[in-house]
């Protein structure tokens, strides 16, 4: 069995919403320079811990702490929003709240990956990556 997917953020988010659902406190997948990025605008935005990356036998690995080993995670609701077979672009009036402000999008623009909030206010749109609560 491989361990490549055809859509390695959906199942990065799918990795971190498992750990979350079985109380595990960390997650370990494969590293890509997105989604690197995509958890440390996640970090940057206090929905987990830290994240960190280590080289393996092949290629490297990114871990990502979601809470510590005796607290709650951050994070309730994770969700890709734009996906291979159904891309999702919004400009920079569409770009979606999520939860009234309490949430957090994050978009791949032509400036790099950024929250929903940083791309308004630098006016540009892009593909909707995911919604997270």
């Amino acid at each position: 069995m491989s361990t490549t997917s055809t859509d390695p953020i959906a199942d990065m988010l799918t990795r971190i919403r498992n750990a979350i659902n079985v109380r595990k406190s960390e997650v370990v997948l494969p590293h890509s320079n997105i989604k690197e990025s995509v958890a440390n605008l996640l970090k940057d935005s206090n929905f987990i811990d830290d994240v960190s990356v280590s080289d393996a036998q092949i290629g490297k690995l990114l871990t990502v702490k979601i809470n510590d080993e005796n607290s709650n995670p951050r994070i309730t609701e994770i969700v890709r929003v734009s996906k291979p077979g159904r891309r999702y672009y919004v400009s920079s009036q569409e770009i979606p709240t999520v939860k009234r402000g309490r949430g957090l999008v994050i978009l791949s623009t032509s400036k790099g990956l950024m929250t929903g909030d940083k791309a308004k206010s630098e006016h540009v749109g892009g593909e909707l990556i995911c919604k997270v609560y």
